[in-house]
Parts: C-alpha cells; structure tokens; sequence
C-alpha cells in the first residue's frame, strides 16, 4: 500500500477559528495543500472537481475574514463547495462524500452549522442571502451575510429577481460573483485589482458618499458628476448593470490572488449597504487535467491524479441518454421542424451530437428552465416541433410555463425528461421523485416511461408525432440492455403490454402492474412468485380496459413505480379501481413519504422496497399471513379502506 499522504499545515485547520489564528503569511501554503487534498480525495470517491478547484483562495479568504458560522455564507450553487467543507470540520471524512449515510454533495444545513443554506438546484443564493440580511436587520443583529454565486448561475432569472429586490432595500450584504468563464468574462490585470481596492477603501466610500450629500443640494451638477463616475467605471469594468441595480460594484479581481482577496473583503465587511464583488478564477485551477477540460472534470468518477485518467464503466449497453441522443438526430435527419431545447444541460442531457450537426436547431438557454419551456411553446405556435430535454428535478423549476404555457394551448411540445427516479449520489436534490404525481394531473399531458431502450425510442418517436404535449421519462445510467430497433413506429396511445402470465390455475394470483424502470425487477419478482407482469407503458392516458381484466383475473394486485406512492402512477390505478367499483385489494409500491438520501442506487431501492428481494416479501408477507406492511414506502388499498404503513 503507498504511505499515507500528509498535509502539514492543512491537518491543523479543523475549523475556520483554526484558519483565523494563522498568519496571511501562510495562507499561500494552505492553499496549495487544500488543492492537493482536493485532488487525492476525489480521485477516490469521484465527485464535484473543477469548481472547486477554482474556489480553493476564495474560500479560505472568506473564511479568514469573515466570523463564520455567525456570518452566513450563502454558497451557489453547491459544486464549489467541497473547499469550505474540508475547512468547516469535515476534512477527516471526504472519503465518505456521497456515499450512503456519508458527506452530501452539497450544503446542507443538517450536516453543519457553516453550511447556512441547503442548495442542489442554482440561482438561489441571492434571495437567500437577502432574506438572512433582512432577518438580521430585524433582529437587530450585526451579521454579515454573503452570497457567493458562480458556475453559470448568474444565468438565472431568480438570481437577477433577488438582485433587483437587494438594491431597492439597502440590505447590508455581499454579493460575490465567481466568474470561471462561464457567465461574464473581463480583462484581469494589475488596474483592475487596483481599482478593486481603490473602490472598496474607506476613502472612496467616504467621499462617494460625501458627493451625494454636497452635490445633491445642487441636481444638476450631481446628476454630472454621477453620470461621469458611470462612464468612466463603464470604460474600465463592466459594473454598470449591477450599479443601475442598486449595487456599489468592486472588481473584477484575480480570485487566485489572496492577497488582494483579503484586502478586498477586509474593506467591504466594513462597508453598509449592497455590495458586488467580482472575482475572476480558473475552473479547474492547479490541476491541468481539469484547467483543458473543466467540462469533462466538473464531475469526475474516480481517477488517476498521476495521469487524470478516470475509470470507465464496463457496461457496453448504451445509456437512455444515449438513447435520447442518437434519436434526437435520427429525428432531426426525418422532420426539419424538430428543435432541441435544454437548459444549460447539453452533455448532461446527451445534446452533443445534435449541437455539432444541427447547430441552427440547437438552443441551450443557460440555466433557465422556466424560459425553456415558454420558447419550446412559442415556437410550437408557430409550427415548430420542439423537443426539450431536461432532467426531471429541474422540471420542477418551470411547473407554471409547463401548465399555463404548453398544456392549456395545448401545444406540440415534447419533453425528453431525464434522471427519473432515484440518482443516487447526488441525492435528494437531484432525485426525479415527483414528476409521474405532477405531471399526470394536467390536463392534455401523454406520460410515458420506458421499460427498456428500445421502449424508449419508439416512445420519443409517439410523443414527437402525437399533435399535443408529451414527456417521455426515464432513469438514469442504463437499461437492461435491449438494443433500439433503428426502425420508429408510434405506440398504440394508451395501451399497455402483456410481458408475463401467470400459471397458476388455483390459489392467490397476483398481477404486478409495473411502470418504466420497475419492469424488470417486476419479472425477476415473478418468476420466483409466478406472478403475472404488466408493462404498463402509459401514465397517461392509462390503459383501464388492462387494469380491470387484471383486477377480475388475479386476487391481488401490486403496481411498481419509482416515484412518489402519493400521487403517482399507482394512485391513477387506485382512481380506476375506485371510479369502477372494483374491489380487488391493492397494494401501491414506490418512494416513501420522506426525501430519500444519498447513495448508490442500488442501496436506495432496497432502502425504499423496490429491489427483487424487498418485492418478493412484501407479496409473500400480504398474501400469506394478510398482516400489515411495515415497509414505509408501501399503500395498502381497497375502494372501501385507505390504510398507510
């Protein structure tokens, strides 16, 4: 085994109170350690890199100069964040990051008191920010709060919502924007961090402050005055827009420069009122492997931090993204109407290959998914056939566009809507717990999940020819490796598919209605039950005529989803059953009523009863002793009788 790895000085910072007692003079050093940790950590467990990467200064200036965790730090959006959670106490257990009953990938508040908002989704932390300021303004505290938002995020319409409110409230707060290249990108150099200390100095506060007050008697020559500070610092840096917003703007500066860092922030924690602060990093800064790439290195599987080199998977069958991908060109090469729309999730989403060959049909939106959806609509108005893809918990985000916008017009609008169900790692954050429940109460609405690749396929093809909105939804990773069939031919709208019958001519019969990914544990379940599978296929319009013949023929049934019981796919056959008169006893299957955490998939199903063997005894347990399930994530039903456990 290689021997150990020590950090000297980075092994004595267990909080930020320890990072606070040391000299500026160290701080370079510090640095250079936290990076290397960073790397060695995460080329173990994988995880978010090059973000972090290029927050290394900027976080252990703020920590330095700032009294946190009385002083809030809002992070934004959470993949920057590994540097603060290896200085706020949480270094000795990175090797845990992301695994079950270990680090989250993100902030998060029950974890430690320094992560003073819980963030998975972008674009959140100035009006979290904001309302913390104010709530120390009510209180009368003396607080600092900062808000540290990057990666993209400054894309958003909510950030810009918050800004907008910020500077017409005259919060004491700190905005800091990250720049990495991914949203603004201005010149760096020795002026501008001159004019970054310069502007946040007492003297230039002091008679900025002071010209209001003298010129102000007099407009006129004010109005001059104002209008010539505008145009020279619009000359210099690109700050008007935040100083029309209501912002005193600093900057830009060299974020990797910690000597102008701590200068800088010394300045403004002094300073009242609406600060911005830009700062300039690397994505990927120390490590070249990540600093050519930041895209490929954003999030990394385990690697060689010798060479970069990641391990591959050996599944050879291609991912549903792929799937997506490959017809999503396939389709585009058919119909020249066909547009592919994502928000700020290209190769996330498996856009790549579109992107390169039909750049004119091609929009990411940045992260803007309420946008996405409302452009997807306006270009079906006018006879376009967009196709938007989008993980399923970032759907969420455009839940009014998505009703009022595509479904009440009824528009032509498909919707590709990736990791559906449980993702692991990631966590509770990223899960696509929700989407069957809110989807299939909106009018209008076809819902479809595949049981395999081809399933998939063929249902991107129904929902791109049928004449309304459609989503297909799917899971992460891949499938049990049934190839796409090249030939597209639209599904029976509808119509649900027979996969196994059971044998038995007497005793109990049980019916397993399954839905998307829940197909094949539902055969493997069967087998050993010889229980009768259904591959449902649609949420949306749901195939009644199967459900009743399968409540006739079997005296139980069990329906498999990997969404939310409350709600979901299982509700809409309770709804059938109940609507009918039906009484054959149900039992609903899916995710629990709680927010389940993160892990690998694997340990979740089983975690929530939805692995082969958790399936088996939760049928064996009902039809041979009829006593009541202790499995949280399950819903016995009849149409006389509710009863959760």
């Amino acid at each position: 085994m290689p021997a150990p790895i020590h950090y000297p000085l980075l092994e004595t910072i267990d909080t930020p109170h320890d990072l606070r007692k040391l000299p500026e003079s160290q701080l370079a050093v510090l640095a250079g350690e936290l990076r290397a940790f960073l790397i060695q950590s995460l080329s173990a467990t994988g995880g978010h890199l090059a973000a972090g990467l290029g927050t290394v200064e900027l976080t252990i200036a703020l920590h330095y100069v700032y009294n946190t965790p009385d002083d809030r730090l809002v992070w934004d959006v959470g993949h920057q964040t590994y540097p603060h959670k290896i200085l706020t106490g949480r270094r000795t257990q990175m090797p845990t990051l992301r695994k079950k009953d270990g680090l989250a990938g993100f902030p998060k508040r029950s974890e430690s008191p320094y992560d003073a908002f819980g963030v998975g989704h972008s674009s959140t932390s100035v009006s979290a920010a904001l309302g913390m300021a104010l709530a120390a303004r009510q209180q009368g505290l003396s607080r600092k709060v900062v808000a540290i938002i990057g990666d993209g995020a400054l894309t958003a319409g909510q950030a810009f919502e918050g800004l907008n409110h910020a500077g017409d409230i005259d919060p004491d707060l700190l905005v800091i924007l990250n720049d990495n290249d991914m949203s603004i990108s201005p010149n760096v150099g020795g002026l501008s961090q001159y004019l970054a200390r310069v502007l946040s100095g007492k003297l230039y506060s002091t008679v900025r402050e002071g010209s209001k007050k003298v010129l102000g008697v007099m407009p006129p020559v004010w109005e001059l005055a104002r209008r010539a500070e505008e145009h020279m610092k619009g000359m210099i840096v690109p700050g008007t827009l935040f100083e029309e917003m209501g912002f005193n703007y600093i900057g830009p500066i060299d974020g990797h420069d910690l000597p102008a860092l701590l200068k800088t922030l010394h300045n403004l924690r002094a300073l009242k009122g609406p600060q911005f602060l830009h700062v300039v990093t690397k994505k990927g800064k120390g490590y070249l492997p990540a600093e050519k790439n930041s895209c490929v290195y954003h999030a990394v599987t385990p690697f060689d931090p010798e060479t970069g080199k990641m391990a591959t998977s050996a599944a050879s069958d291609p991912t549903y993204t792929q799937v997506f991908g490959e017809w999503l060109c396939d389709m585009a090469a058919l119909d020249e109407r066909l547009i592919g729309i994502t928000p700020a999730m290209r190769e996330g989403s498996g856009l790549v290959e579109f992107s390169q060959r039909y750049p004119a049909r091609y929009f990411d939106v940045g992260i803007a998914e309420q946008h996405s959806v409302t452009l997807a609509a306006g270009m079906a108005c006018d006879g376009l056939k967009p196709v938007v893809a989008i993980y399923s918990t970032f759907l969420q985000r455009a839940y009014d566009q998505l009703i009022h916008d595509v479904a009440i017009q009824n528009l032509p609008v498909l919707f590709a809507i990736d990791r559906g169900g449980l993702v692991g790692p990631d966590g509770p954050t990223h899960a696509g717990s929700f989407d069957l429940s809110f989807l299939r109460c909106i009018p209008n609405m076809v819902i479809m999940a595949p049981a395999d690749e081809n399933e998939c396929r063929q249902m991107l093809y129904t929902g791109f020819q049928h004449n309304g909105p459609a989503a297909v939804r799917y899971p992460r990773g891949t499938g049990p490796g049934v190839a796409p069939q090249k030939p597209m031919a639209a599904l029976p709208l509808g119509k649900a598919e027979l996969r196994r019958l059971s044998l038995k001519t007497n005793g109990h019969k049980t019916a397993i209605l399954a839905f998307g990914s829940m197909v094949t544990p539902a055969l493997v379940a069967a087998e050993q039950l010889d229980a009768t599978v259904i591959n449902m296929r649609f949420i949306k319009p749901l195939d009644e005529e199967t459900v009743l013949k399968a409540a006739r023929d079997h005296e139980l049934l069990i329906t498999l989803e990997e969404n939310a019981v409350m709600g979901g796919a299982g509700s809409a056959i309770n709804e059938c059953l109940i609507a009918h008169d039906v009484r054959t006893p149900t039992i609903n299957l899916g995710l629990p009523d709680n927010y389940t955490e993160h892990g690998s998939r694997d340990q979740l199903l089983a975690e929530c009863g939805l692995d082969v063997n958790s399936i088996v005894r939760t049928i064996n347990d009902q039809l041979q002793t009829q006593t009541p399930l202790d499995n949280a994530a399950t819903c016995q039903i009849t149409p006389i009788r509710v009863k959760s456990y």
